[in-house]
């Protein structure tokens, strides 16, 4: 892809992002979205580097934290809007919530609100590719508070001796809620420990979409030449707490000065400024926007119309 155009659409995909998770926190406290929110700001740049760099054919399994990863496959936000608002309009017609987005026709087959859970499905869509010779990768989403779960250890166990097409995406703020990680692991490199299980092993701290892009690309080459599952350890900055739309410094638990160090390398404006350094005048650029601002806000209109499901709906689409 030519470079400006890359540029170009990793910004519309961190700026629809970000947009997006503003406009939640927007019209949150009014309480018509039924569903508590885990939002990803700050974290853009992985959700949009990743996601950009993979193909069709290539499943992707996310966290509760999914909503980046979410509009970065799929670009697409009525849907997104519907299911926050717990109308017949979402994408799991007001059952699934913020925490467990899916997408089937994308390849984007699920999330999950507890941790490490959806690192033995995406391994398990691993094995069937493998299996039944089919093309793409499986791409998995984790934060770190998922290294303390067997699952993840399992199943990079398994990933590695069967030589399985996974990419396990270690998305790292140091934090597991509250919990610092100097609290909760002993080890001093989780990709020291990882690279010794036979594994392709990338980390990278830059919160530039085009260098995750890039990395992604560089894992996705090396896991088709030698076979090996690859292991990303990508670091970011949680810009708001936990879960809710507030900032939290004042709980002690993380700092403010922190979060202003890592608000001057803000994925969003970085991208920006790159677009503005390479040519793209602020015209082209606003022009984007407002494009994205007008889907969004249509989005939400929608949204807001749209009925809630039948009473009877609640027992369809449980099981398959």
């Amino acid at each position: 892809m030519d470079k400006s155009k890359l540029s170009l659409e990793l910004y519309k995909k961190v700026y629809l992002i970000r947009k997006s998770e503003e406009t939640i926190i927007k019209y949150y406290m009014d309480d018509d979205m039924k569903t508590p929110v885990h939002l990803s700001v700050g974290e853009e740049a992985i959700a949009a580097g990743v996601c950009h760099a993979t193909g069709k054919d290539d499943q992707i399994y996310g966290t509760y934290r999914n909503h980046g990863i979410y509009l970065a496959r799929t670009g697409e936000t009525d849907n997104f809007f519907g299911e926050l608002y717990g109308k017949k309009t979402g994408m799991a017609k007001g059952k699934a919530g913020s925490m467990h987005m899916f997408c089937p026709e994308c390849n984007f087959l699920g999330t999950s609100a507890i941790v490490a859970t959806c690192i033995p499905l995406g391994l398990g869509g691993a094995f069937a590719k493998k299996y039944k010779k089919e093309k793409g990768l499986s791409f998995v989403f984790f934060g770190d508070g998922a290294l303390e779960e067997g699952a993840f250890w399992e199943s990079l166990n398994f990933a590695c001796l069967h030589k399985l097409p996974i990419i396990f995406v270690c998305e790292d703020n140091g934090l597991a809620i509250h919990s610092h990680i100097k609290d909760r692991q002993s080890f001093k490199s989780i990709t020291d420990i990882v690279s010794k299980f036979g594994c392709n092993v990338f980390k990278e701290k830059s919160t530039d979409p085009e260098v995750i892009h890039n990395l992604t690309l560089e894992a996705i080459k090396k896991q088709k030449e030698n076979g090996k599952p690859c292991f990303m350890h990508l670091k970011y900055y949680r810009y708001l707490e936990h879960v809710g739309i507030n900032q939290d410094f004042k709980f002690g638990y993380r700092s403010e000065d922190e979060f202003k160090k890592w608000l001057k390398v803000d994925p969003v404006n970085l991208q920006r400024k790159k677009l503005l350094k390479i040519g793209f005048s602020e015209k082209e650029i606003k022009k984007v926007e407002t494009e994205i601002d007008k889907q969004i806000d249509k989005s939400v209109e929608l949204a807001e119309k749209a009925p809630f499901p039948d009473c009877e709906e609640v027992l369809t689409d449980v099981y398959s």
